[in-house]
């Protein structure tokens, strides 16, 4: 071993058996291992992470390629945004006017070529071991990103940290990456499995009988009982199966007035409700915004609960006769009037500075349109988007080759964007957290993509 290989520390070196676990080779360990790392300055007081399940096309929202032959361009063409020479999808021309607001990522990568492996991986920034191997519960899955920060820079009392919304993911079965793993259930999300664009919309395990005042709630037996005469209620919450765990947490939230009314949706004004959208997609956007303005740190709004299909994600390969710009045509103008209506809200009210918006997805679509008239997954090359929290404005990180198939100017991976939220929040991606077995882990695999941030 030459002297820089030999310079890796030994806490470097314990890497080597985690990285190997989670898909890194070593090699590409050696060269994460010297590279310094690009050190981000805090910018974010909360990240809200929009989780595009399904995988959207880069050809048909932000790096289109209208001057590529039919079979790549695709059905629509492309429009004109405020920064010179970059073009976006032309379903979403609200974006495109707004283009000088955010920052667009055109070169994220992976190998992950299945919706559970790359579902996962989107979630943590951690690949599983391989790409088709079953993801199972053990030892090796990764916490969320939200159990990461629940567990390192938790809110102040009375919210709670990790909020997620309105689904659980699946393909066939649940998606890992969704929960705390290892880290114990006291550090899952306050799951909210509801629909928040019904008018009965309301928050059950969060409302306290009327029988049952505050000061009984500081006794352990009465929140228990609680839960056993609400079982019912709680038993989809997240953060009821962690109470057992987390009970003065869950006390907090109980008995905190502000953290409950983010969930009352009828207290927003009707116009603001109106600029969402009236779809389930659009009213979760807005109870993120919510959330965030009560004190929760991350929140996770799953785009969908299913990969694809009428009414679900964006997986749009065109099986089954499926007509896919029919799809398009729902998917592509809701995200043109939900990612706007957010970074606007958070404008006006002088949150967009303290609040990193990411947009992305588990990968994006294969450049040519197949036999089938859709698009099938492709990890090679896709886009994100990064808005306030500290992250430029009008800023294009990153170009694809004529097609849209490979990066030809910079890299990202999941990896590198999760220590991107990370460094955000003012967490050390380099932090180490133990597992079941004892092992010490870093938080992230990746370097913060410094380049994102003024």
């Amino acid at each position: 071993m030459n002297g820089s290989h030999a310079a890796v520390s030994r806490r470097s070196a314990l890497r080597v058996g985690g990285a190997g676990l989670f898909g890194m080779s070593f090699p590409r360990f050696l060269e994460a291992a010297e590279k310094p790392r690009a050190r981000l300055k805090a910018s974010a007081k909360a990240v809200i992470f929009l989780h595009q399940w399904g995988g959207p096309g880069q050809q048909e929202t932000f790096d289109p390629k209208p001057d590529a032959p039919d079979n790549v361009r695709g059905w629509y063409g492309a429009t004109k945004t405020k920064l010179p020479g970059v073009l976006f999808g032309e379903k979403i021309p609200k974006l495109a006017a707004m283009a000088d607001q955010f920052t667009v990522v055109r070169c994220l990568q992976h190998n992950m070529k299945n919706h559970n492996s790359a579902g996962y991986y989107s979630l943590t920034g951690v690949a599983p071991p391989t790409d088709d191997q079953r993801l199972r519960d053990s030892l090796e899955l990764f916490p969320a990103y939200g159990s990461i920060v629940d567990k390192l820079a938790p809110t102040a009392k009375g919210a709670s940290t990790f909020v997620s919304f309105p689904h659980v993911i699946a393909d066939g079965s649940i998606t890992p990456g969704q929960h705390a793993s290892f880290l114990g259930k006291g550090h899952n999300p306050l799951f909210v499995n509801q629909d928040p664009n019904k008018p009965d919309f309301k928050l059950p395990e969060l409302t306290l009988p009327a029988n049952l005042n505050v000061e009984r709630l500081e006794s352990r037996r009465d929140i228990l009982k609680l839960i056993d005469e609400q079982a019912e209620l709680l038993e989809t919450s997240l953060v009821a199966q962690g109470l057992d765990e987390s009970y003065q947490k869950a006390v907090a939230m109980l008995t905190s007035p502000r953290f409950k009314q983010a969930f009352d949706l009828t207290r927003e004004d009707k116009r603001t409700r109106a600029a969402y959208g009236d779809t389930t997609y659009g009213q979760s956007c807005l109870l993120a915004r919510r959330c965030v303005e009560a004190g929760a740190k991350f929140v996770n709004v799953y785009f969908s609960r299913a990969i694809g299909g009428k009414g679900q994600g964006w997986d749009y390969h065109g099986f089954n006769k499926e007509n896919v710009p029919d799809r398009l045509q729902e998917l592509l103008p809701m995200t043109d009037q939900t990612l706007p209506a957010l970074l606007n809200d958070l404008t006006d009210r002088g949150m967009i500075d303290d609040v990193l918006v990411v947009w992305v997805g588990e990968f994006g679509r294969t450049p040519r349109i197949s036999s089938n008239g859709g698009r099938d997954h492709w990890p090679q090359c896709y886009s994100a988007v990064l808005a306030g929290g500290g992250a430029k404005k009008g800023f294009v990180y990153g170009a694809s080759d004529k097609i849209g198939a490979y990066a030809t100017t910079g890299q990202a991976r999941p990896e590198d964007l999760a220590a991107t939220m990370f460094a955000a929040l003012g967490i050390d991606p380099d932090t180490e957290i133990t597992d079941k077995l004892n092992r010490p882990l870093p938080i992230s695999r990746g370097v913060p993509l410094r380049e994102l941030f003024a």
